[in-house]
């Protein structure tokens, strides 16, 4: 054995690197060794939000709530889906990044992916895809297209509002959540975001 790991010690140490390199890539392309949000916010307007403002939502969000999914860290994904009607690009290439924003919302509302819905034109959200929940969570019925009661401006949130989030510093400046209105969906049957209960009670402390 000893005569053998001599001659072959070298060929055992490469194919084992192999193998362990071959096995990290494959890991990480499956997510195994990514840790995974613990909820999802979904942004739904007409131009992006810049990234010192998704960053501070996160952080903000992320305080208030705990580790969903229990792997050791309070994630919080805020997706955006923009629909491009303010961009300077025009014609075919605007039509598409259109689609391409609403193809992607559509999967979001079908997978059940975010709970949480940040809007621009809370009207025109509920008349096109009719999923904010009434202020208990429940559905609003086939007839009911009203944002009454379904959606509050995101700058009246105390949870948010009693921070520095509509503040100057951290590059937020003020007011740079007017106009911005945050609603949560309904479930139409037993096909539920993750974590249901968790967010359910995150959206009880948003309030408080």
């Amino acid at each position: 054995m000893k005569n053998w790991w001599y001659y072959h010690k070298w060929y055992v140490i490469i194919g084992a690197v192999i193998i362990a390199g071959a096995a990290n890539i494959a890991c990480n392309a499956l997510g195994l060794f990514k840790k995974t949000p613990d909820y999802c916010i979904a942004y739904v307007g007409k131009t992006a939000l810049p990234e010192d403002t998704v960053s501070m939502l996160k952080e903000r969000f992320a305080k208030i709530s705990s580790d969903f999914n229990g792997d050791g860290a309070v994630i919080v994904q805020l997706r955006q889906y923009v629909d491009n009607s303010q961009s300077p690009v025009a014609g075919a290439e605007a039509s598409y990044y259109e689609l391409s924003s609403e193809i992607t919302l559509i999967g979001d509302i079908t997978d059940c992916d975010s709970y949480f819905f940040i809007m621009d034109d809370p009207v025109l959200f509920q008349k096109e895809f009719h999923i904010l929940a009434l202020p208990d969570g429940s559905s609003p019925g086939d007839t009911d297209y009203s944002t009454e009661g379904k959606v509050f401006p995101l700058a009246d949130i105390p949870a948010l509002s009693n921070t520095d989030i509509n503040s100057s510093t951290n590059g937020i400046s003020p007011g740079s959540l007017s106009g911005l209105y945050i609603g949560r969906r309904y479930f139409y049957n037993e096909n539920t975001v993750n974590n249901i209960n968790k967010c359910n009670e995150l959206w009880d402390l948003l309030f408080q």
